[in-house]
């Protein structure tokens, strides 16, 4: 059953255009193909990449973020334990209705008002801090800036790079690069190291389509390999480097409070993004993966899959534009107050803020009480 599945999986029809098959690409006459097994190299790869991160956060980005930008850890209450408000908490909702909170009360013998107390405190612990945003935001920009600046370095002087005919002359032979290798593997490490971290990066709105992202991305990166789709698989990861580098460094000064530096690099992120994201990766690449080759030989499952990969990437992109469209309208009008995925900051704050001004509301009722029951004894 399981070598049937093999045998129909890498079946040289799913793979490759005409009568090519595997044996056609093994090394010789001094080209040298991609092979499947150049990837099982990615997973240590990405584990190095996640051990570097926690290394580069926890010494660089937090020494940038507390000394260069004044940035600090948040202190927050912390919630008490109760086993019957945690379960809750865990198994069913995070922001019960106002007859939960009811029933709640009565199980813990509490009020209404310290159930509510307790669920905002558990809430506001699971709220991801700004120094770990900012963490966060320049490990990726770190990473973005230098494939962006490698990638380039890559194919700047590829005559694919401007003339996208290129791409498959010569194709599906053509000969692996030590450029290409390094730029593919790096790239896809990178992202299975986003995937493995995934559950405790920050959480935004859109968790689900990054989700998808990282799974097309790596999926596309992958077939784009084995099919030796190699040359537009470069370009497809120089375009999205591109938009991506002021995107972190936009998030950045936001976190660090630099309003119009953020500002600036959001208006040009977004530039950026539309003229790569909408212009040129749906008008450039996915039209000359879908014309092109057809010059070149019969369309083949690989043909077809690989350009449903970027059909599935080009509705990611649109999605994001939205919510880039959403923040732009804000920022006109002047009502952005930082990342449209994520939750606010300043809500953890005003929570806290209340919960410590009811604290001196009640410290300073008690105080007004001794001082008049004191005044009375004096007298």
């Amino acid at each position: 059953m399981l070598q049937t599945i093999s045998d129909y999986f890498w079946w040289d029809r799913l793979w490759f255009p005409g009568n090519l098959t595997w044996t056609d690409f093994e090394d010789r006459d001094g080209l040298v193909f991609a092979k499947v097994s150049h990837l099982f190299i990615t997973v240590p790869y990405a584990v190095a990449f996640m051990v570097i991160r926690y290394v580069f956060e926890r010494f660089i980005a937090t020494h940038i973020g507390k000394k260069i930008f004044g940035l600090r850890e948040t202190v927050r209450l912390k919630a008490s334990e109760n086993i019957v408000l945690e379960k809750y908490f865990i198994t069913r909702l995070k922001n019960p209705s106002q007859s939960d909170l009811e029933g709640l009360a009565k199980k813990c013998n509490w009020t209404v008002r310290k159930v509510e107390r307790w669920f905002r405190r558990r809430r506001n612990q699971e709220r991801p801090s700004v120094l770990k945003k900012f963490r966060e935001a320049c490990w990726r920009f770190v990473f973005y800036l230098s494939a962006f600046i490698g990638g380039f370095a890559v194919l700047y002087d590829k005559p694919w790079f401007t003339d996208t005919l290129e791409i498959f002359h010569g194709f599906p032979k053509q000969t692996l690069l030590d450029s290409q290798y390094w730029y593919y593997i790096i790239e896809m490490s990178f992202y299975c190291s986003l995937l493995f971290s995934v559950a405790f990066d920050v959480k935004r709105k859109d968790f689900k389509e990054q989700i998808i992202h990282h799974v097309a991305t790596l999926n596309l990166l992958a077939f784009s390999w084995c099919c030796n789709y190699i040359r537009v698989g470069t370009l497809v990861m120089l375009i999205h480097d591109a938009s991506d580098v002021l995107l972190e460094s936009a998030k950045m000064f936001n976190y660090a409070g630099f309003t119009t530096i953020c500002n600036s690099l959001f208006v040009l992120f977004t530039i950026v993004f539309i003229i790569t994201r909408l212009v040129i990766f749906p008008f450039w690449i996915i039209h000359c993966t879908w014309f092109y080759p057809v010059l070149f030989f019969p369309p083949f499952f690989g043909y077809y899959f690989f350009n449903a990969m970027l059909i599935v990437l080009q509705m990611l992109h649109i999605f994001w534009t939205y919510l880039i469209l959403r923040m732009v309208k804000k920022f006109i009008f002047g009502n952005m107050v930082g990342d449209e995925r994520s939750d606010h900051e300043e809500e953890e704050e005003e929570e806290t803020s209340q919960e410590e001004g009811d604290q001196r509301m009640r410290n300073g009722s008690a105080t007004g009480r001794y001082l008049g029951q004191k005044s009375q004894r004096d007298h």
